[in-house]
């Protein structure tokens, strides 16, 4: 496996104000940390088509590569008369990788940086997003920091939000923008890397493409049914390639397909010893 990765010096611009808190730069090859990474197995959201398989992550030449792959794997939870979508599916006949920080790395506030190529073909659907540690979706709170896929069968980027409205039933701040828009002005851009950033304080998350601000979510106007407030608490990154849904169909594309990400980094801002003392109590 090659990647075709910039062989430029990228070297960690810290915002004024702030510190660099963690940061994944993906440097040795091979498997993920999985000091860092955490997976999911098999078919998991969104009657999606790919089932979800570790061995579809792959650091090479300085990007973790996620390969969606056209391939049958048997289903061991497979049950015909189940009325659950992820039990009654025999065989999956696509493959990709979902990756997760949860219990290892988790932030409250600051700014989330990351530097990828997605795959732009009919059938994808790679995500950069955030979820809260506590309550079940969506009273945990969703963040989309980067999801490409089809509205309307239009191919677009959303920046958006997430909380509870009532029991499962998700509230958005949601922005989307047509994948034409950049293309008029850059036709190779599915070909580069892109930056996308979060900006996130106890009042606001502001989202950005390549220092573009795409969406900014007033955070006095999310707080779930029970008045809990899913940003105002630690939330774990996803980095996943959905195949399908809200994806489009991928039957006519061509595999194996890829998701690159350069670098994954978080800052947080600087406390003086007062602070630090309030923020512990």
């Amino acid at each position: 496996m090659t990647s075709s990765h910039l062989t430029q010096d990228y070297s960690i611009q810290i915002p004024d104000g702030y510190e660099l808190v963690w940061n994944e730069e993906f440097e040795n090859d091979g498997l993920p940390d999985e000091d860092t990474w955490s997976y999911e197995y098999g078919f998991v959201r969104n009657n999606e088509l790919q089932w979800y398989q570790p061995e579809n992550a792959l650091i090479d030449n300085g990007v973790l590569v996620i390969t969606g792959k056209q391939e049958e794997v048997e289903n061991p939870l497979y049950d015909q008369k189940s009325n659950d979508w992820r039990k009654n599916r025999q065989t999956a006949n696509y493959t990709s990788a979902s990756l997760n920080t949860r219990g290892k790395r988790e932030f409250q506030y600051g700014i989330f940086e990351v530097r990828a190529r997605i795959d732009t073909a009919l059938g994808m659907w790679p995500a950069i997003w955030t979820l809260g540690v506590e309550k079940n979706w969506p009273a945990n709170g969703e963040t989309d920091i980067m999801e490409f896929y089809r509205r309307q069968d239009e191919p677009g980027l959303l920046a958006n939000a997430a909380w509870q409205k009532q029991g499962y039933e998700a509230a958005w701040d949601g922005y989307y923008e047509p994948l034409s828009n950049f293309l008029e002005n850059d036709p190779n851009w599915p070909e580069k890397f892109h930056i996308w950033k979060m900006e996130w304080d106890p009042n606001e998350i502001k989202l950005y493409m390549d220092d573009e601000l795409l969406n900014a979510i007033d955070l006095s106007t999310t707080q779930n049914k029970d008045g809990f407030n899913p940003f105002h608490q630690p939330h774990y990154i996803l980095l996943n390639l959905a195949i399908g849904s809200n994806g489009g169909d991928p039957s006519q594309t061509t595999f194996p397909r890829t998701y690159e990400i350069d670098y994954v980094r978080v800052f947080q801002r600087q406390l003086n010893n007062i602070q630090q003392a309030e923020a512990f109590k």
